[in-house]
């Protein structure tokens, strides 16, 4: 079984108070040692998902991000991410959304394990209002689900102050036209990251979110008459 080792938090622990070049070079055994524990990890949690669902990718390191920051935009100048991570895309275009991990011991970057819909498109975000705004009531039945309130709590995601234009602030379902994100995510604490359970806890959450993928699927692959149009 995939375990992360406490090896890997330790190195993103020290890389968070060493975050440069040099400190790096002399300690990048330990960045390929914690990079291929957490690729063993992301191998083993994806040949699970296989075996209910489609990936666009069957091998777990070309699913991690890089660790290098891209330090061009924004303040922050420091050159390594603190923090493992990666995705798995589902496949094809009846197949939305997208399973997310991330493992750091590290402040924001807490080990979290989630997936949705994060950057939109103008027209899947206004197909998904479009729906909301006639009947509501599946996402609100998913979101509301005892699972899906165990293990995520509520649904995430960026929202505006007041209502997206072309819609009454006094609409019924107002609460969730505001949204420009449709996300859900479990955060980990350390303990629970180096346990030998973490990959089924990390499993259990993946195949909680498929009722979420599986409505955002049926609205953006049809039109307000239910016709498929992809």
């Amino acid at each position: 079984m995939a375990i992360i080792k406490k090896s890997t938090l330790t190195f993103l622990n020290q890389l968070a108070k060493n975050n440069d070049r040099e400190w790096f070079n002399e300690n990048k055994a330990a960045y390929e040692a914690g990079r291929e524990n957490v690729a063993e990890f992301a191998q083993a949690l994806m040949d699970r998902l296989m075996e209910t669902d489609v990936l666009s990718t069957e091998n777990g390191k070309k699913s991690m991000f890089r660790i290098y920051r891209d330090v061009r935009f924004g303040k922050n100048k420091d050159p390594y991410k603190t923090n493992f991570a990666g995705q798995f895309v589902r496949d094809g275009k009846l197949r939305r959304g997208g399973y997310y991990y991330n493992v750091s011991p590290i402040g924001d970057w807490r080990s979290f394990i989630g997936g949705g819909f994060y950057g939109m498109e103008k027209h899947d975000l206004k197909r998904m209002r479009e729906e909301l705004a006639v009947d509501a009531s599946d996402l609100r039945e998913i979101i509301a689900d005892k699972d899906f309130v165990r293990i995520f709590g509520e649904l995430q995601g960026e929202q505006l102050k007041t209502a997206p234009q072309g819609y009454p602030k006094d609409h019924p379902n107002i609460d969730l036209l505001r949204y420009k994100q449709f996300y859900a995510g479990r955060d980990f604490t350390d303990k629970e990251v180096l346990s030998k359970d973490f990959l089924d806890m990390a499993h259990e959450a993946t195949l909680t979110l498929r009722p979420f993928f599986d409505y955002f699927t049926d609205v953006l692959t049809t039109n307000a008459n239910g016709e498929l149009v992809v």
